[in-house]
């Protein structure tokens, strides 16, 4: 009949491993602090007399800022270009034939995966199909989805974090014709 997941919590929190976890809350985030190693190691040895009984439950801390990678441009012998690399899948796609992406909600990508998110549509696609492109009329961007790039990976369709594209198979005889493989 499927799974009540909020049983699950009830059932955990009266389980021995909620008791368990709650003894030792605090340790990993207590070497967050400004004396390091040392003062994680005195609290832990702190919370281990206690017993886990402390009123107060450290935090984790926030995000912290991360370098962008500079990867190397393609040189052509060892690495190649997005669409040399598309070009060499011999994707095949009839120019009639009803669109396999589709959005389930058009608002979406630009309300909640580009403001949350920094669109990682434009990221995960190995073939980019997908990118966010000017407005025709006024400021803002808007997801393009250029289609005939598909390489039928369907890494759209599992990491869209809004769920909101929905990857169907293409009209028979279209796709990838990975030849000599």
């Amino acid at each position: 009949v499927g799974v009540d997941p909020k049983s699950y919590e009830e059932r955990l929190k009266e389980s021995w491993i909620w008791s368990d976890l709650k003894k030792v809350r605090n340790v990993r985030p207590s070497f967050h602090n400004p004396l390091g190693l040392y003062g994680g190691v005195a609290y832990s040895g702190f919370t281990l007399l206690l017993g886990g009984k402390e009123p107060w439950t450290f935090s984790h801390g926030g995000n912290k800022p991360h370098k962008l990678i500079e990867y190397p441009k393609p040189d052509g012998e060892i690495s190649f270009d997005l669409l040399t690399s598309v070009g060499l899948t011999g994707t095949n796609h009839e120019g009639d034939q009803p669109p396999h992406l589709t959005l389930l909600d058009d608002t979406v990508p630009v309300k909640r995966n580009l403001t949350v998110f920094d669109g990682p549509e434009q990221r995960f696609c190995p073939a980019g199909v997908y990118e966010y492109v000017p407005l025709e009329e006024g400021p803002g961007l808007r997801l393009q989805i250029n289609a005939q790039n598909c390489i039928h990976c369907k890494t759209c369709d599992i990491k869209d974090p809004s769920q909101n594209i929905n990857w169907v198979v293409p009209e028979g005889g279209g796709g990838p014709a990975y030849n000599g493989m």
